[in-house]
């Protein structure tokens, strides 16, 4: 056997128990909290903030670029070399393909995906997860309609992406004060690259584990900008899950000094507890409906002729693909989890109520 067979071999046997040892501790919250989220990732997370934040641009859409094109041209190679490949190359090829997933796996796990398993934070943070009844969810969407209501006047705000940041790291700053998950060190938030594709195909905003970047489409409209700031950050934090995501992006937006951040946090999750309560009683949702301002009608409706606007004929297969994706990392409920976000609203403004 070759010395480079050999090292391949190797190599898939250390991969392989490294992975393993990953997965495995991904079992364990508390270990994960202790030792990773609340550990090792404070660390490698500001590193790769403080390197990414030296560029004006997400240099992790280059490093996605490069990756998808390395992939290209191996396959590429492979197809060139199909007549004259031997025998041994129906092993060391697919163990090569193997081996080169598993780097990535690792990659992915110790650079940002063990936080899928940490503990939920709505628990850290002391929000109880008491259920609620559709009497009181109606209740809910009036809270947010009222406070709807009361911000309809300020003037909308065209944003930069350097206003959008500095304003939400604010907002990270001043509930830092009271806990300290929410500190946010070496600020690195990005405007997609490609972003008439990631509109296409009906991408908000994304973190890019290679880079340590939080990534904004300046494509949305402007309603909803602040909002999708404040979570993709949040993904930086280590918040693995997308509804904790909206729950600390909605606790930043919302106790933010700026009015238009308030707008667009009660805007975003309305949306969430609107669907809600259409599930569960159309009655109460048309006579909610009548009640909300013409601006905010007017958002709803400039959000839909948007997404029309690109007709986003594959975005039901990426959320099928996204759903998959998250059931793999410990969300069982897959996008379903998008709506978690209403039980924790309960109950933090169940007083209010």
């Amino acid at each position: 056997m070759k010395a480079a067979d050999q090292f391949k071999i190797k190599t898939f046997a250390v991969l392989s128990v490294l992975s393993l040892v990953l997965y495995i501790i991904g079992y364990s919250d508390i270990t994960v909290e202790r030792v990773y989220s609340g550990g090792l990732y404070q660390l490698t997370s500001v590193i790769q903030r403080l390197v990414s934040s030296l560029f004006p641009f997400a240099i992790g859409d280059f490093l996605y670029l490069i990756l998808i094109l390395y992939v290209l041209y191996s396959l590429w190679r492979v197809y060139k070399r199909r007549k004259i490949l031997r025998k041994t190359d129906a092993v060391r090829l697919p163990l090569q393909a193997v081996n080169f997933c598993l780097v990535l796996y690792v990659l992915f796990k110790l650079l940002w995906g063990l936080n899928y398993s940490r503990p939920q934070v709505a628990t850290q943070l002391g929000i109880s997860n008491e259920k609620y009844t559709t009497q009181q969810l109606v209740a809910l969407g009036r809270f947010y309609i009222r406070k709807l209501n009361s911000l309809q006047n300020i003037p909308k705000k065209n944003y930069e992406l350097k206003e959008l940041r500095q304003t939400a790291k604010a907002g990270y700053d001043a509930l830092a004060q009271k806990h300290s998950f929410f500190t946010y060190k070496s600020p690195a938030v990005k405007p997609v690259l490609f972003s008439w594709f990631i509109t296409k195909i009906g991408i908000e905003g994304y973190y890019n584990p290679l880079s340590g970047e939080a990534n904004v489409n300046m494509r949305l409209p402007s309603t909803e900008l602040p909002f999708v700031t404040c979570h993709e950050i949040a993904h930086q934090l280590g918040v693995g899950r997308e509804d904790e995501a909206n729950l600390i992006g909605y606790l930043v937006a919302s106790n933010s000094p700026n009015q238009n951040f308030q707008y667009a946090a009660a805007y975003a999750v309305l949306k969430n507890i609107l669907f809600e309560i259409r599930i569960k009683s159309q009655e109460d949702y048309d006579a909610l409906y009548e009640t909300i301002n013409p601006r905010t009608v007017a958002d709803f409706k400039a959000d839909r002729d948007f997404w029309r606007k690109y007709n986003n004929q594959m975005f039901g297969y990426l959320d099928v693909a996204f759903d998959q994706f998250l059931k793999l990392n410990n969300q069982s409920k897959g996008t379903d989890s998008y709506q978690d976000i209403v039980l924790w609203l309960y109950n933090i403004h169940k007083k209010d109520l």
